[in-house]
């Protein structure tokens, strides 16, 4: 179980860096009152563990303690529902009414499908 707990630390300080820094670049680059470092980060994260979870799928490719790694980890400290969550109350206390709409659905379904795509990329190769 320490084991786990170092695996998954490790990897939740890299993605947590990493997005970090991604939503940072977005907010330094793009003013706008529409969050696009978390909506990037996410999609980009939602991509990544379908590509994790299809390549598990495929074989012995990864160890249990690598996916661990690489999904709870990684991409556990990268993605932020939490984050989302405020970015889109921030947005209904603004009352930007349409940008919320935009942001919620728009970070739901390509979610899902970011997920597909890394999965179907994973069984090209």
């Amino acid at each position: 179980m320490v084991k786990s707990l170092i695996i998954v630390g490790f990897g939740g300080f890299i993605g947590t860096v990493a997005r970090f820094l991604i939503s940072r670049y977005f907010q330094v680059s793009f003013s706008s009152l529409f969050p696009w470092g978390t909506f990037f980060v996410n999609i980009l994260g939602c991509l990544l563990i379908g590509m994790i979870y299809g390549i598990s799928e495929k074989g012995d490719f990864l160890s249990p303690e690598a996916r661990l790694f690489l999904t709870v980890g990684i991409c556990g400290g990268f993605t932020t529902f939490s984050t989302f969550s405020n970015d889109a109350f921030l947005l209904l206390k603004q009352q930007e009414w349409i940008r919320f709409a935009f942001y919620t659905s728009l970070s739901f379904f390509l979610g899902l499908l970011a997920v597909y795509a890394g999965r179907i990329i994973t069984k090209l190769f």
